[in-house]
C-alpha cells in the first residue's frame, strides 16, 4: 500500500474554525502561530485545519476575504515551523455531520452542488498552488448511507474542476457511517492517482466517548476502561443506557488489543491496496473523562496497527473539544501517546 509520506503524525486544530461561534475574538486568539511552533515542537508533521463554510461563504454564496486570511496564516505558519496541513471542509452549505446544525439538501439540490464546488474551486484558486504541503479533503464525514452515491458523483465534478489549474494536489475523501473505516470500500474509484482514502476511528466509541455530554443517553458518569476482556465489555455495553453503537466489527475472544484494529482495518488496508491508494485517519481520539492509564493504552493498540500499515494520521484534537492534548488529561500523557 502506497504511504502518504509528511502525513504520518498529524492533529487537528479543531474548534478553531469550526464547531464554535466564530467571533473575531475567538478567530483571531485560539489558534495563533506560537501554538504551530509548539506542534512542531511535540513531532507532529503535519495538522489538519477543519473550517466551516460560514468562516469564507456567506449565506448568498458570497465569499468573505476576511475568513480567508485565518486559513492563510496558518498555511503561512505551517510553512514556517515545517508541517503539511490538511484544508478540511466540516461543514458545507446544505450539509453537516451534526443534524441539529439543521443543514440539509447538499447531495439532492444542484444550486447547493455548485456552491460547494465554486467554494473549492476558490479554495484552489487561492491555495492550489501550495500543493507541494497542503492537501484538501472535500467533506468531513457523511453520514446516511443513502447520500453515498450522491455524494460520490459531487467528488468526483469537485475534483474534476479542481484539476483545472491544480493537478497534483492530494484531495481526500471518505465514506459514509462518518467517515468509518468500515465503509472505505464504498468510496468511489479512485478519479486520479492523488486520491487519498480517509476514515475515521474513534473505536471502541464506549469507551473513547465515555461520559460525553454531546451522545443521547449517556450518563457523564459513565467510565470505562481499555484494555476489557470481551465478556466485561459486552455487559458494560448492555449496562450503558446510550444510545450509539458501542464498537465496529468483532471483538477477539481474548478482549481489546491491537488484533481488534487489525480486525477492523483490513478490509480498508485491503481496498487500498487493491486501488493503489494512499490510506489515512484524519480523526481518532479518546476523550478526556477516560483514565490516563487507559488512553495510553487506547493509543499503544492504534498507533501500532497505522504504523505497520503507513497509514497517516491526525489525532483529534490539539486544543479543547473534550479531547484537547495541549490541555486537559492528554496534556500530562502527551510524551507517551505522540
Amino acid at each position: 500500500m502506497k504511504k502518504w509520506n509528511g502525513y504520518q503524525k498529524g492533529v487537528n486544530l479543531g474548534g478553531w474554525l469550526s464547531q464554535t461561534v466564530l467571533t473575531k475574538e475567538h478567530c483571531d486568539t485560539f489558534i495563533i502561530e506560537s501554538d504551530i511552533e509548539n506542534i512542531r515542537k511535540m513531532g507532529f508533521d503535519h495538522v489538519r485545519l477543519p473550517v466551516d463554510y460560514e468562516l469564507v461563504q456567506d449565506k448568498n454564496g458570497c465569499f468573505i476575504d476576511s475568513g480567508f486570511v485565518y486559513i492563510e496564516n496558518c498555511v503561512e505558519w505551517c510553512g514556517k515551523y515545517g508541517l503539511n496541513m490538511v484544508l478540511d471542509l466540516h461543514k458545507a452549505a446544505g450539509y453537516c455531520f451534526d443534524a441539529k446544525q439543521k443543514e440539509a439538501g447538499l447531495f439532492y439540490d444542484e444550486e447547493l452542488n455548485c456552491r460547494f464546488i465554486a467554494l473549492w474551486t476558490e479554495f484552489t484558486r487561492r491555495f492550489g498552488r501550495y500543493a507541494d504541503r497542503l492537501s484538501f479533503e472535500l467533506l468531513n464525514e457523511v453520514v446516511d448511507e443513502a447520500d453515498n452515491a450522491p455524494w460520490m458523483a459531487l467528488a468526483e465534478r469537485t475534483v474534476k474542476e479542481i484539476r483545472k489549474t491544480a493537478p497534483d494536489i492530494k484531495i481526500l475523501i471518505g465514506s459514509y457511517l462518518n467517515n468509518s473505516v468500515t465503509t472505505v470500500k464504498h468510496i468511489a474509484q479512485p478519479f486520479d492517482e492523488n486520491i487519498v482514502y480517509n476514515f475515521h476511528c474513534y473505536d471502541p466509541l464506549l469507551f473513547t466517548h465515555q461520559g460525553a455530554y454531546w451522545l443521547e443517553d449517556m450518563p457523564r458518569d459513565y467510565r470505562i476502561q481499555y484494555p476489557m476482556g470481551k465478556a466485561e465489555f459486552l455487559t458494560a455495553a448492555a449496562e450503558c443506557p446510550a444510545k450509539i453503537s458501542a464498537y465496529e466489527g468483532e471483538i477477539p475472544e481474548n478482549g481489546f488489543s491491537a488484533e481488534y484494529f487489525e480486525n477492523i482495518f483490513r478490509e480498508a488496508v485491503e481496498t487500498a491496496q487493491e486501488r493503489d491508494v494512499m490510506l489515512y485517519c484524519g480523526e481518532y481520539g479518546v476523550n478526556e473523562l477516560a483514565d490516563a492509564e487507559s488512553a495510553v493504552n487506547w493509543y499503544r493498540d492504534i498507533h501500532s496497527v497505522l504504523d505497520k500499515y503507513g497509514i497517516g494520521r491526525a489525532m483529534w484534537s490539539y486544543k479543547g473539544m473534550d479531547f484537547g492534548l495541549s490541555d486537559g488529561l492528554l496534556g500530562c500523557i502527551t510524551d507517551k501517546i505522540v
